[in-house]
């Protein structure tokens, strides 16, 4: 098995971990210490940052799912095509449960130092999370 073919079960495992059954300690083995994440906003996470937003995000949809659709890893970079889905049921980002079924694509680039991930940016539009929630009206400017 290639290098990148490791990085890529070790990327699909640790997704499956963390985002479906919420084992955010599972990022321990992709993640390095110092990692950092860049949200397409421009936010930066930390890893306890992000493994603490995953805790969150269960929290207001338990049943997420987060399907990989497509992972390439060529040398020291990986770029995942991912989407979620799952119904609003507890408080998210101060929104109270709106039990609505919810669906978000997006896009992660990564940076691997020798076999843990050091960074992440992250692209994905938070405006169709909050007209799916309800809060924003489709077609509504900012």
């Amino acid at each position: 098995m290639s290098d990148n073919d490791v990085r890529r079960d070790l990327i699909r495992k640790t997704w499956e971990a963390a985002w479906d059954r919420g084992e955010v300690d599972a990022l321990d083995e992709l993640l390095s210490p110092g990692y950092r994440r860049i949200e397409s906003g421009g936010a930066e996470h930390d890893r306890d940052q992000f493994k603490a937003s995953i805790v969150s995000t269960r929290s207001a949809f338990p049943n997420l799912t987060t399907v990989v659709d497509e992972i390439v890893v060529e040398s020291d970079r990986a770029a995942i095509r991912w989407h979620s889905s799952g119904a609003h049921t507890g408080s998210f980002l101060g929104v109270p449960a709106t039990n609505r079924s919810v669906a978000v694509n997006g896009a992660t680039f990564a940076r691997f130092r020798d076999d843990r991930i050091v960074e992440e940016s992250v692209t994905w539009d938070p405006r169709a999370l909050l007209t799916a929630l309800g809060i924003v009206a489709v077609g509504q400017d900012r």
